[in-house]
This record gives structure tokens, C-alpha cells and sequence, in this order.
């Protein structure tokens, strides 16, 4: 056998010659588990082309490196958020140092909620930044993670508590067509229906601009954002109108229940039983549509951009709004003034009582 020299595949022994001694060289490190099955390792080895390594320069095998791994599993689910380090950032997306036994991938994609020109470029090394994990582990242990959906979900909470504070918003005009107007508000694209677009130009000539709504629905399970330019006017109008006050405006619908009476730009319901202390069989028959009235607020509804709107209180005798409505509207603002004196007196009496009924209590106590 001296001087012949076996070389097999990997993982075989060769033999050689040296000083009349047969030696064997050290296996080059086989890409199986203890069951014989091919390792995520050597897949991953094979799938980025890295060339086998020899045990002697490893010093462990696929199987102790899966142990050593399996030590410090980090537990990290899907939806849940988590802080991590960029350490390399490629035109296809992002590496992410997460804590997990596998670098984290963050696709260009994912990068942020407009897209993004140059990924490669869009953050620089060791750049902390925090994420939503997105996927389950893969086949080599590596989780997806994404900051668009992150910014998504914040984007959502702020509009969620801009409702819950019914105050109106700015949002711009990206888009219009016949059934309403598309906008951009706190990151999100929301509509404005046609109906309640108010005094918005339904032209291409309000792309761009920034206008004023409030929030008629949101629901981030559905994606749906539905917004109101008519009810942040009517809520900015409100502020100038009071319980008390008598206000002038137009009849702008009649129905069997009473009349909507449109006070610069507000809507106020005038029902039919505050029309008038005499019965009225027929509301059509009182008024036109457009014709001029005037009535006292009772109250305000802003959530809807309505008022409640009354002229029975403004009678002097019952039925004079049947019998002469303009002697009514003649003689509103003396009779809405003794009303509100009215209203003072009672509410200053059920104070004085309420603070007797608290000093009656501490007399009994002592």
C-alpha cells in the first residue's frame, strides 16, 4: 500500500504517506445531524456558498453548535415589539440584531409607511430603532420584522384618541371623484363622502390643500377611516351660538316631525312639539322652504352639528305662532330675555336650596 494514496468524499479518510507512517487526516466537517439528516446549518451553508469547514479549525460539530443555540432561545412571538440594532442595510432590506439566535430581516418594504428611494441608504449602522416581529422563525430561525406596521399601529392609536377627544383636525386633500374626497391624515389615507364635504370644491384645484374635518368613523380592524369637512364647520359655527340665544335662519326641510331650519350653516331641528303651545296637524301648511324664521336655541348636539331650535317659548300667548307668526318674530328678542331671566332665577333658587339642604346635613352631624 505504500506510496498509494485513498481519497474519498467528504467526511472520508484519506491516507498518506509521511516517514514510512500512514497517517489520517482530520475529516472535513460533514453537514449532517446524529439521525444522518441534513442540518439547517448546512442548508444555510450551502444556500450562501461558504465552503466547509475542518473540524480541526472548528473544534465542534453541527449538533453541539444546535445544543449551545437551543441554550438561549428567545422566546419572541409574533405581534410582539422589540428593540433591535441595524448592522447591515442592503438595497433587499435590513439585517437586525434583535437578541434572537438569528439575525432579524427587515425587508425594504418594511422599511416605513411611504416608500423608501434608496433602502440601501436609509439607515446607517448600529442605528437602534424599534420594531413589530412579523412573522413566526423560518426553517434557519430567522424572524421578519417590520417598522411600517409599527408606525401603522401608532398612527391608528393617535387617531383613536383624537376622537375620544371630538375635536377637528387638519388633513390634506390627495384625490377627488363623484362619490367623495380622498386625504392623508396623521399617516393614514381616510374619505370624506360627498355628503359631507360641505363647502369643499369638488374640483382637482383643492388637491393638496389642507382642510379641517372631524371623525365619523374609525375602525382599524376594517382599515376604515370616514371623515366630516360639514361637522367640523358646523362644530366651529356652534361656538357661536348659546342655549338662550335667538337665532335667525332659513327653513331648509319640512317633515312630519318638524322643521330643519339652516342657521348659517348649521343645522337645527325645530320640532313639531316646539312650534307652538296649540296643536299643529299640519307642519307643511305653517311654512315654505326658504322662508326666513326665527327661533331660540334650546341646545347644542355637536357631535352631530345640530342645535334644537324652539319658537314656542318665544310665543307671548299660546298659539300665536299659528295666528301671526311675524308678531312672534317681532317680539323675540324681549320674550327669549325673560326667559333667560326665568331660567337664572330657578337655577339661582335650586342653588340656594341645594346649599341648605348641605347646611342642614353638617347641623346634624355636630
Amino acid at each position: 500500500m505504500e506510496g498509494v494514496g485513498f481519497v474519498s468524499g467528504s467526511g472520508a479518510l484519506g491516507l498518506v504517506r509521511s516517514a514510512g507512517v500512514r497517517k489520517c487526516k482530520a475529516p472535513t466537517m460533514v453537514a449532517t445531524t446524529a439521525t444522518g439528516k441534513q442540518s439547517k446549518f448546512e442548508a444555510m451553508r450551502k444556500k450562501y456558498g461558504v465552503a466547509a469547514k475542518d473540524l480541526g479549525e472548528v473544534g465542534f460539530s453541527y449538533d453541539e453548535f444546535d445544543a449551545a443555540v437551543a441554550n438561549y432561545e428567545s422566546n419572541l412571538t409574533q405581534g410582539e415589539t422589540v428593540v433591535g440594532n441595524i448592522f447591515e442595510c442592503t438595497a433587499r432590506g435590513a439585517l437586525v440584531d434583535i437578541g434572537a439566535k438569528a439575525a432579524g430581516w427587515l425587508p425594504a418594504d418594511e422599511f416605513a409607511t411611504a416608500p423608501v428611494e434608496v433602502p440601501s441608504e436609509y439607515f446607517a449602522p448600529e442605528t437602534a430603532i424599534e420594531l413589530i416581529i412579523a412573522s413566526q422563525e423560518d426553517s434557519n430561525g430567522q424572524l421578519t420584522l417590520s417598522l411600517r406596521r409599527l408606525e401603522f399601529q401608532r398612527c391608528w392609536d393617535r387617531v383613536i384618541q383624537l376622537q375620544s377627544e371630538d375635536v377637528p383636525v387638519f388633513c390634506e386633500v390627495i384625490s377627488i371623484n363623484r362619490g367623495g374626497v380622498l386625504v392623508k391624515i396623521q399617516g393614514l389615507r381616510g374619505f370624506i363622502p360627498q355628503s359631507h364635504a360641505g363647502d369643499l370644491n369638488m374640483e382637482n384645484a383643492e388637491v393638496g390643500r389642507q382642510i379641517s374635518v372631524k371623525f365619523l368613523e374609525v375602525d382599524p380592524a376594517k382599515n376604515r377611516l370616514v371623515l366630516s369637512k360639514k361637522l367640523a364647520s358646523a362644530s366651529r359655527k356652534m361656538n357661536n351660538f348659546a342655549p338662550g340665544q335667538v337665532v335667525e335662519g332659513v327653513v331648509s326641510g319640512i317633515k312630519p316631525y318638524g322643521l330643519f331650519v339652516d342657521v348659517d350653516g348649521v343645522s337645527g331641528l325645530l320640532h313639531i312639539s316646539q312650534i307652538s303651545h296649540s296643536h299643529i296637524p299640519d307642519v307643511g301648511a305653517l311654512v315654505d322652504i326658504g322662508q326666513p324664521i326665527k327661533c331660540m336655541v334650546l341646545n347644542q348636539d355637536k357631535n352631530k352639528g345640530r342645535m334644537s331650535l324652539s319658537t314656542k317659548v318665544l310665543e307671548n300667548e299660546p298659539g300665536d305662532m299659528v295666528k301671526d307668526a311675524e308678531k312672534v318674530f317681532a317680539g323675540a328678542e324681549e320674550v327669549a330675555q325673560r326667559y333667560r331671566e326665568k331660567l337664572e332665577a330657578e337655577k339661582k333658587a335650586s342653588a340656594e336650596v341645594a346649599e341648605e339642604i348641605v347646611s342642614a346635613l353638617d347641623f346634624a352631624r355636630v
